[in-house]
């Protein structure tokens, strides 16, 4: 059964820093796209950054140079690191993998408050 666990949220000052961390099944992870995606309340899930299998990255242009996504493939992990959070990241952040053969997984999701 695929797995993605997702952890590191919590509450923040505008300002500081969070790392989230998705433990990703060894089945699919080297093989997948793997993905941050965010959902404010009254929102939309938005996608704020992903990484290839080959490392390459693409991020939403409201966290570009303040977050950074890296996958680590010897322990199936993929983290996001968030430097200079600001009030409107506030959000549950999901953790997202999209196989070779065209399935998507999802994480449970965990929460991130920044406050002002």
């Amino acid at each position: 059964q695929v797995q993605l666990v997702e952890s590191g949220g919590g509450l923040v000052q505008a300002g500081g820093s969070l790392r989230l961390s998705c433990a990703v099944s060894r089945t699919i992870f080297s093989s997948s796209t793997l993905g941050w995606y965010r959902q404010a309340p009254g929102k939309q899930r938005e996608s704020v950054a992903v990484i290839t299998s080959a490392g390459s990255t693409n991020y939403a242009n409201s966290v570009k140079g303040r977050f950074t996504i890296s996958r680590d493939n010897a322990k199936n992990i993929v983290h996001l690191q968030m430097n200079n959070l600001k009030p409107e990241d506030t959000a549950v952040y999901y953790c997202n993998a999209f196989t070779t053969r065209w399935q998507e997984y999802w994480g449970q999701g965990t929460q991130v408050t920044v406050s002002s």
